[in-house]
């Protein structure tokens, strides 16, 4: 269990939010089966691409691997940007590899990426994508580290004297160009015989406590109950982000590509218990006014686990068993 997510190791007393499960309309979701999976994965590689919420996914179906009590697995081994998971009796890997933007960019380094002028090469992505390609199920996410007010794209190489420079804030335009990169890639290098593809959703944090009536200093800190309101939407879920994610799936979809866009957003919208909080390991050492109010170090946006992304993976599981790639 990677640290950033576990919540009892480090102090969660309440359990209650490792319980919650939902239960869609018009149908029945199959219970997760590591076995019966594993036997859909004989011989194939799984790859979630993305950013922390990723690897908070895949961390959530590791563990949900790992506790069925499945013999011969090796344990993850971080080699640059990618982490490699192996299931040596099975002979199939479920892989995560540090991608946060999709395209390059000077948050690239999966250690050292806390850095204030974001620049994204808009148009680059093949330094990430030949990662990928032997990939038979790519599980991609991409939307929190597209939100910062303003960021620098860049056209022509880092170490390029010529490189073209511009700073932009429009969040949604620069979001859906590098959509389109990816979709370029896609259409072009993945082998539609082979490789299933999935998107995941925007996953909400839950950081402005007027959302669910309580004062704006207010966040997911002390929390332990989810929003029971119903039709729920938070205040800081970008529904236009959503928009675009959506479109550049479909357009995948009708250039002839097996995509599916995976819809968690609302489902954990109303789960502001579900978040580390204060409970993980501070990778940074918390400032004087953090430690004198905790609420100011909360973590917000990430999940404990067991928690929520078990759910996505339940969500993804039904779609994988269903799907007909053998």
């Amino acid at each position: 269990m990677a640290d950033d997510f576990a919540c009892h190791k480090f102090g969660r007393k309440d359990s209650k939010y490792q319980h919650w499960r939902w239960q869609p309309y018009d149908c029945d979701l199959p219970r997760f089966n590591a076995k019966a999976l594993l036997e859909k994965l004989k011989g194939k590689r799984v790859l979630f691409v993305g950013d922390s919420l990723n690897k908070n996914q895949w961390a959530s179906m590791v563990c949900l691997i790992e506790s069925s009590g499945i013999r011969s697995l090796k344990p993850p081994i971080w080699k640059g940007n990618l982490i490699t998971f192996e299931i040596k009796e099975y002979n199939a890997t479920i892989d995560f590899y540090w991608s946060p933007l999709l395209v390059e960019s000077n948050c690239d380094d999966p250690v050292k990426h806390r850095v204030r002028d974001r620049i994204i090469r808009i148009e680059a992505i093949e330094k990430h994508a030949r990662h990928w390609i032997d990939a038979d199920i790519l599980i991609f996410d991409s939307f929190t580290w597209w939100l910062e007010p303003q960021m620098t794209l860049q056209w022509g190489s880092f170490n390029s004297s010529d490189a073209i420079y511009k700073k932009v804030g429009m969040k949604l335009r620069r979001y859906e160009m590098a959509l389109r990169t990816w979709s370029d890639w896609l259409e072009f290098q993945i082998d539609r015989n082979r490789t299933t593809l999935f998107f995941m959703s925007l996953s909400p944090s839950h950081k402005n406590g007027t959302d669910w009536g309580m004062g704006n200093d207010q966040n997911c800190y002390g929390e332990t109950e989810p929003i029971s309101r119903k039709q729920y939407w938070g205040s800081e879920t970008e529904r236009n982000m959503m928009e675009i994610a959506e479109a550049s799936v479909h357009g995948l979809k009708r250039r002839g590509l097996d995509i599916q866009y995976l819809n968690i957003t609302q489902l954990s919208d109303y789960r502001k218990d579900a978040h580390p909080s204060i409970y993980k390991r501070n990778w940074v050492a918390p400032t004087k006014e953090q430690l004198l109010n905790p609420r100011k170090n909360a973590d917000c946006v990430h999940w404990c686990l067991p928690g929520v992304p078990d759910f996505w993976n339940q969500i993804l599981y039904a779609y994988i068993m269903d799907s007909s790639n053998e």
